[in-house]
Formats: structure tokens, sequence, C-alpha cells
């Protein structure tokens, strides 16, 4: 619901404001691009303005839900409104309120809230002169209409609300939640481990809210995968490619046909750790070839075996990198809801061919030497030539 000829969306940000002013004024600047970018991909050319530590969109009516979609999908955004703009004066703002009054209060309980930002000349008049004037224009309207106005400040059916800035007042009906977090590009980028399934994708896109930019990194399990598996990675990155369109979201391919193969020939219980530390060695590898400074992966505490608290002790030996898990405390069910939120689910549903590699009692305690021991003496040569023929593949907005 937006006010009646709504043609600004107000972004906010939550975090980036705990910053230095330095660094605060850097990551707006960030986030500005972001939410630019996004609008662009999705064909919306309109003007992000950036004044007073809050971001503005302008545009027309008739894309106003668009942009305040496109907005709220940027880290680094808290919440986004449409707004209709007006003057800064008690009589533009009465009279706004009067038109939003006319188009979408019907009855019930009402609240007006405003901040007024600014410095104290700005204005003739505080919020709570805005909040007094505003409330008797809505109740005239309200009367004017046969409609029976009431008060509710603690909880109201319909809150107007109003932010009234030095050259510029707001005036809007709700806002739309946006993921938080702080923007792509204002930390360094990760390596991020998919395979297409539930889990990696959404770790991938929380790295993401966390201002990492991601490089995905599909190992391809050759027999053991299938073209349905790749392909299932490939949708999933270019569902999470909308996210952050000037980010360069493009999935590397590494063959790991070869390797899969000696590991399932040469070892049994111990596999699934020792397949784990070959995609660490490769993350690695191309980590040091794009600049990243980390991986990033979809496993949590005790959901597989091979992602039991001493296995993944096991796991993380193989490499100098740290290896960042975001969802390593979160329940499955939670990860799933998150999947289907963020758009990457359906993609995720095709069965896992990785599943065929898993022996029939894996090791849920190895110990680093078994493993290491019972591991090819040429496994890291496979990981090398891996990533030596790496393969990139750029996002297909029509697999979203």
């Amino acid at each position: 619901m937006h006010p009646p000829g709504a043609d600004a969306v107000l972004v906010r940000h939550g975090e980036i404001g705990s910053k230095s002013p330095q660094v605060q004024h850097r990551m707006e600047g960030r986030l500005r691009d972001n939410v630019a970018a996004i609008l662009s991909d999705r064909g919306l050319d309109d003007p992000v303005e950036r004044r007073h530590s809050r971001l503005f969109v302008r545009t027309d009516p008739d894309r106003i839900e668009a942009v305040t979609a496109a907005a709220t999908d940027a880290f680094g955004v808290v919440s986004a409104s449409p707004a209709a703009s007006t003057d800064p004066t008690l009589p533009g703002i009465r009279e706004t309120l009067a038109a939003i009054a006319r188009e979408h209060y019907t009855g019930g309980t009402f609240a007006i809230e405003a901040h007024r930002a600014g410095p104290a000349e700005a204005h003739p008049f505080s919020s709570g002169d805005i909040e007094d004037a505003g409330g008797t224009a809505v109740w005239e309207t309200a009367e004017r209409l046969s409609v029976e106005p009431a008060v509710d400040l603690d909880d109201p059916d319909i809150t107007l609300s109003v932010e009234c800035r030095p050259d510029e007042a707001f005036v809007f009906l709700g806002t739309r939640e946006g993921p938080g977090g702080l923007p792509v590009g204002t930390q360094q980028p990760l390596v991020a481990l998919v395979s297409g399934g539930i889990d990696s994708p959404v770790a991938a896109w929380e790295a993401m809210r966390r201002g990492c930019p991601v490089h995905p990194l599909y190992v391809d399990l050759g027999a053991y995968g299938g073209p349905d598996h790749r392909l299932r990675a490939e949708a999933t990155v270019a569902d999470l490619a909308r996210y952050a369109p000037n980010h360069g979201l493009a999935l590397r391919v590494a063959p790991g046909g070869d390797a899969v193969e000696r590991l399932v020939a040469e070892m049994d219980s111990g596999r699934m750790l020792a397949l784990r530390r070959f995609m660490f060695r490769v993350a690695e590898r191309v980590a040091g070839e794009l600049g990243a400074v980390g991986i990033v992966t979809g496993e949590a505490i005790g959901q597989k075996s091979s992602q039991t608290s001493a296995n993944i002790r096991v796991t993380d030996a193989v490499t100098d990198l740290p290896v960042h898990r975001p969802l390593a405390t979160v329940d499955k069910s939670d990860i799933t809801e998150r999947a289907r939120e963020i758009g990457t689910f359906e993609e995720a549903t095709i069965p896992v061919g990785c599943h065929r590699v898993a022996p029939d009692t894996p090791a849920t305690r190895a110990s680093l030497s078994t493993i290491r021991e019972a591991e090819p003496d040429d496994i890291g040569d496979l990981a090398a030539e891996a990533t030596q023929e790496v393969s990139t593949v750029e996002p297909d907005p029509a697999a979203t």
C-alpha cells in the first residue's frame, strides 16, 4: 500500500550508521551504487540520490512497487518506503495526509508518526506539531467522508508517517523490510563452494549480506554428478546474481571427476572427507588467482557425516585460508525457509549426485593423520590440474 501520487522511495540502512564518518560515507556510496545497479538490471533506470545519511529513489507512481521491491533486495538496506513527496511545510504535509486519508482510510483507528530532521532553524515547527496538524487533517477528511475516525497511538489499524527534511517532506504508509547487513563490496571477496543444493547458495547469500563479493565455485563430480547437477548450480548462481548484478557472480567450474573416481576406488569410510579436502584445495588455488581471502561453504555442524565437529577440523586442516560457515549453527528447516525467501529453493531440489560417493559407513570422528595416510599421494596434483582447467559460466538471467 502506498500513497496516491507516490513518487519516491525512502531507502534506510542500519549498521552502516554505527561506523565512523569516513567509513559511513564510503559505505553509503557503495550502497547507492548497488541499489542503482539492481534497479538498472531490472529495467528501472530511476535516479538514486544520497542526502543526509538517507538514499532516495525518484520514480513514477506506476513503478513505485517495483522500485521498492528492487531496493529492498540490496544488502545493507534495512527497509524502504514508497512515499509521496511534498513541501516541508505544515500546509503541504496536511494536504498530502488528507489525500492519503481520502484514498486509504476507511475507518478504524489511525496514528500519525512524524520525524523532523535537520537543524532546529530549518522548520518553524516540531515533530509534535506535524503530528497534531496531520491528525487534524486526517480526522477532518474522515468526517467529510462520513467515516467515524478514532485515534490509537499504541496499536493503530493504520499509521501515516511523515519524514520532514529541510528541503522536502515525505509521507508514507508503511515499510518493506530489506536484508540488512552491509553493502556488497565493503569487505574483501570470498570463494563460495556451491553445489546447487539448498545449503550452499544460502551460505553464499549470507556472506554477501555481510558485504563480501563471492566467486562461486562448482566442482564437477563427473559421472557422480551429471549435467542436471551442474545445471542446478548454474541456476542457483543466476538467482544469487540478481542481488549483486554489478559484482560479477560468474560461476567457476572445476573438473573433479578424475579425483572422485580415484577416491571411490582407493578409499572407504573417509572418502567424503577426502573429497571435501580436495574441494578446499581447489578453492584455495582459485582464491589465490582471484584475490579472495577465504572460502565459504554451506556446512552446518552435525548435518552430515563430513560436517561433525571432529571432521570439520580434518577438512579445514588442508587449507591455510579461513573457511567461513555462515550456517554452522542453523537448523535445516530454517535454512530451507531462507532458501525459499531468497528464491534459490526450487532449483535446489534436484537429487544430489554426490550422495553416490558416500560409503555405507562414513567416518564421523576421523583423525587427521588417518585421512592424510589414506588419501591418494597425488591428490594435490589432481587439485592443481583441476584448477588449471577451470572454466567460467556467466549468470543466465533466463535461468531464474
